[in-house]
C-alpha cells in the first residue's frame, strides 16, 4: 500500500462560482463539513499527506494549520494535475502514491482501501478508481473508460473516474512542460497497457457545481 497521498486543492473552482468568489472550492461546506475534510478523513492511516495550494492558498493554509499535513505550494504557477503531482514529489517521496481530488464526497468503503486491495505493482503503473453510472451522482457525461475482464482500461463511455488513483511517478520526470494534465501521463500508460481500473462498491457524488451540493447531501444520508 502506498504510504503517501496528494490531495489536489489548487484549482480555481470556476465551475463552483459564485461560491468560490470568497473561498477555494475545497473549503465549500457539504453537510456541515468542508469538501477537503470529507476526503482527508479517508487518509488517517496514510503516513504522508500532502495538499497542493494555489487559489486563495492562505485560507487553505489556515484551515490546515496544526495538522500533520505538508503543503505543496503552487502560488507561482497553477500546474494542473500532472504538473501538480510532479511538483509535490519531494514531499511525497519515492514509490507509488495515492492522489485524490477534493471536489467529491463518498458513501461506502474507504476509497484508498479499495485501491490498495486491487494494486498489483508487477502489472500496473497506474490504477484508477472508477464508479458505475448508477452509483455516480451530480455528474454529467457518458463516462470515461471501458474496463476489460483483467482490469485494463481504455478510453470509452463506461465507468466514471472518481478522482482517486494510485500512480507510479517515475515517468512524470520525462514530461517537459511545467503544467500538464494527468491525461498526458495516462496516455503513456495506456500505450504500454499498464493502466488499470477498479470499480468502487459504494456511492460517489461529483461536487463541482453549486447545484451538486444538495445532491451530495442527499446521497450522504442515503436518500439516493
Amino acid at each position: 500500500m502506498p504510504d503517501a497521498v496528494l490531495f489536489f486543492a489548487a484549482g480555481l473552482g470556476t465551475r463552483m462560482a459564485p461560491l468560490t468568489a470568497d473561498r477555494p472550492k475545497p473549503l465549500i461546506t457539504v453537510a456541515g463539513k468542508t469538501l477537503l475534510d470529507h476526503v482527508l478523513g479517508f487518509a488517517v492511516d496514510i503516513p504522508r499527506k500532502v495538499v497542493n495550494v494555489h487559489y486563495k492558498a492562505a485560507m487553505l493554509r489556515a484551515h490546515l494549520a496544526g495538522r500533520d499535513m505538508a503543503i505543496s505550494d503552487e502560488s507561482d504557477l497553477l500546474r494542473e494535475t500532472g504538473g501538480g503531482l510532479r511538483h509535490a514529489l519531494p514531499l511525497l517521496g519515492e514509490g507509488p502514491v495515492f492522489t485524490m481530488n477534493t471536489d467529491a464526497v463518498w458513501r461506502g468503503p474507504n476509497p484508498f482501501e479499495t485501491l490498495a486491495g486491487a494494486w498489483n505493482p508487477d502489472n500496473m503503473d497506474g490504477l484508477l478508481l472508477l464508479v458505475d453510472h448508477d452509483r455516480a451522482h451530480g455528474h454529467a457525461g457518458k463516462g470515461d473508460f471501458e474496463i476489460a475482464a483483467d482490469g485494463r482500461i481504455d478510453w470509452g463511455p463506461g465507468p466514471i473516474y472518481t478522482g482517486a488513483q494510485i500512480m507510479r511517478t517515475d515517468a512524470l520526470l520525462q514530461v517537459p512542460e511545467d503544467a500538464f494534465s494527468m491525461h498526458v501521463f495516462w496516455n503513456d500508460m495506456l500505450a504500454r497497457r499498464r493502466l488499470y481500473g477498479v470499480v468502487y462498491d459504494g456511492n460517489w457524488c461529483d461536487v463541482g457545481r453549486p447545484e451538486s451540493i444538495p445532491v451530495a447531501e442527499a446521497m450522504l444520508i442515503g436518500a439516493l
